[in-house]
């Protein structure tokens, strides 16, 4: 599941990110209103949080611009403690949900959850390739009619190879979005949870979707290959 959470202070979206990243979410991140909008509006987010109070625009203007453009993503909009004004505008502007702040990291994601549950069918958010199918909404994996069970960091890497099926990552980008940005990871845990998807999505299928480009990177194929007399 792929969240964008427009927060402008550091500390409270340094510890969302670090908690979602966590569970299994993709996170990128915006620090003011008008780089908010610009990526909400041209990139793909299965969910939206929201700041109100932010530099450059505030929440409001951006729920109502998101909105007026006719971008359907959820919002859950991030309110003041006891902000009872704050969570009617923000319903009236558009927004599908609200959370005051401070909450609980534990509701928050009950939240993401139920708005992700509650979106709309037209989202057709069930990834694929070939007969692998990974649907962000419940956290679930197919490879055909055998359903896999991933771990939630299995399940964040498998999701951002499929989005970015075809193309090359690095090892630094998978880093910086399947973990944190800020944090140093040993490119082997990289390789080693390559490996785990390896084992569960493509050798007990007979598949190699999951390609390395030696000395660059990873790809997703656009479509299944036999592994034929490989091991």
């Amino acid at each position: 599941m792929r969240v964008l959470l427009v927060e402008d202070e550091a500390v409270i979206a340094d510890a969302v990110s670090r908690g979602l990243r966590a569970e299994g979410f993709i996170v990128e991140t915006a620090d003011n209103g008008i780089d908010g909008l610009w990526r909400a509006q041209e990139e793909s987010f299965d969910v939206l949080v929201l700041d109100i109070m932010l530099p450059g625009k505030n929440g409001y203007e951006i729920c109502r611009e998101l909105r007026a453009a006719n971008v359907g993503v959820p919002i859950l909009m991030l309110t003041a403690k006891d902000g009872e004004y704050d969570e009617a505008d923000a319903l009236d502007l558009g927004a599908d949900d609200y959370l005051t702040k401070p909450f609980s990291f534990v509701v928050l994601i009950a939240h993401l959850r139920a708005l992700l549950r509650r979106a709309p069918a037209e989202r057709a958010p069930v990834l694929t390739t070939g007969d692998l199918r990974l649907d962000p909404g419940t956290g679930r994996c197919w490879r055909g009619e055998h359903e896999v069970v991933l771990t939630a960091r299995e399940f964040a890497l498998a999701e951002f190879l499929l989005r970015r099926k075809g193309q090359l990552v690095s090892k630094s980008m998978i880093a910086e979005h399947v973990w944190d940005a800020e944090l140093d990871v040993d490119s082997n845990v990289i390789e080693v949870y390559i490996g785990y998807l390896r084992r569960k999505l493509d050798k007990p299928f007979g598949r190699a979707d999951i390609e390395t480009v030696r000395g660059l990177g990873y790809r997703m194929s656009d479509t299944s290959e036999t592994m034929g007399g490989h091991s």
